[in-house]
């Protein structure tokens, strides 16, 4: 068994920013269309023509044709459905997006839905920070094409074609290996997304446990919302990705079988992973809640023992309040500066004994 082959890593250059031209009132189909190239025996072929012809050389050489769509429109993609067979429900989800991963099968067709995630930089985590992005990626595979179609700001696929075009003998194995390049890439990307969360979790811990007082409940929420949402993304990726790498698929040759099997291990990687932070932050959480209300057990203490302190001057000044003739130390020299210095002591000696009790 060969070994599998991984993307190198590179950063992922930013799309550049819209034109601010005037929009054409009728776009031509080739407006959606980021490349469009025929290979054949894993060499990309001079070609300058439209789609149809690109698929005509494929068909007559063998080869197949890959055309890397971004975010279009019905009209723009009608063209290319009827060109290649592409069934209306794969197509419509194509067009729609907001799809959840997924696998389906349309006689020698296959639409593979994905999610792309991306990091989103923040100086400090916040109850509000957004702190995953999504995307999402559709794949049609069939005899002769692989038809790729890009929705949201990232998971540009331009790198992984580059990647593919320096191996030729990966190009050879056919439009499976288009497939096998993207869901690898996209997992990758989630390994170095979950990595960032990491960070964002430890950055947590450490505030619920240090020894000032921070209010990390709303950011610990919001990482549990996140983590969801990374869930919602990877978790139903999991039935796709084992049926590529252990069913007989017509569209999927045996020869790039194993290597969706590297990135099935990869992606159960990652579930983990989710699973295993969720676990952490349900403890943070749990230790933030404790610690909150030792807290406030501690200001409820802090409060009673000023307020017992406070209730002996309160007393005195209330029974002498009455102005009771009979009382005899109104009339002795001495008994203002007794009772005060009383009052005095009966403080200090109750703030000591509450200092000593660790109320104070």
């Amino acid at each position: 068994m060969s070994t599998p082959l991984k993307i190198a890593r590179r950063p992922i250059a930013r799309r550049r920013a819209l034109s601010q031209a005037p929009a054409i009132p009728e776009p031509t189909p080739r407006d959606s269309i980021v490349d469009c190239a025929v290979y054949v025996d894993g060499t990309r072929q001079p070609f300058t023509g439209d789609y149809a012809e690109a698929a005509a050389i494929a068909r007559k050489q063998d080869g197949f044709v890959w055309i890397g769509l971004y975010e279009p429109r019905a009209e723009q993609f009608a063209g290319i459905a009827e060109e290649f067979d592409l069934h209306p429900l794969a197509v419509e989800d194509a067009i729609s997006a907001a799809q959840r991963p997924k696998l389906e099968r349309y006689d020698d067709t296959l639409f593979i839905a994905l999610k792309t995630l991306r990091y989103v930089e923040h100086e400090q985590l916040t109850s509000t920070s957004e702190i995953v992005n999504t995307g999402e990626v559709m794949v049609f595979v069939g005899p002769h094409f692989a038809i790729t179609v890009r929705h949201g700001q990232h998971g540009e696929l331009g790198r992984v074609r580059q990647w593919l075009e320096e191996r030729p003998e990966m190009l050879a194995l056919g439009p499976a290996a288009v497939l096998y390049a993207i869901t690898d890439d996209v997992v990758d990307a989630y390994l170095s997304v979950v990595g960032d969360v990491e960070v964002d979790i430890d950055e947590v811990e450490s505030s619920v446990f240090s020894p000032s007082r921070t209010q990390d409940v709303e950011r610990i929420y919001q990482l549990k919302r996140e983590l969801l949402e990374l869930r919602r993304a990877i978790g139903p990726l999991t039935a796709p990705m084992r049926t590529l790498s252990e069913r007989h698929l017509s569209a999927v040759p045996d020869d790039i079988r194993e290597y969706f099997r590297d990135v099935a291990d990869h992606l159960s990687r990652v579930r983990e992973q989710i699973g295993s932070f969720d676990e952490l932050l349900t403890s943070i959480l749990q230790a933030c809640l404790a610690r909150m209300t030792m807290a406030e057990n501690e200001d409820m203490r802090k409060i009673s023992a000023w307020v017992a302190i406070a209730a002996v001057p309160t007393a005195v000044a209330g029974i002498y309040g009455m102005n009771d003739r009979n009382m005899p130390e109104l009339k002795w020299t001495y008994g203002y500066p007794v009772v005060m210095g009383a009052v005095l002591l009966v403080c200090l000696l109750l703030y000591r004994g509450f200092r000593h009790n660790g109320w104070l």
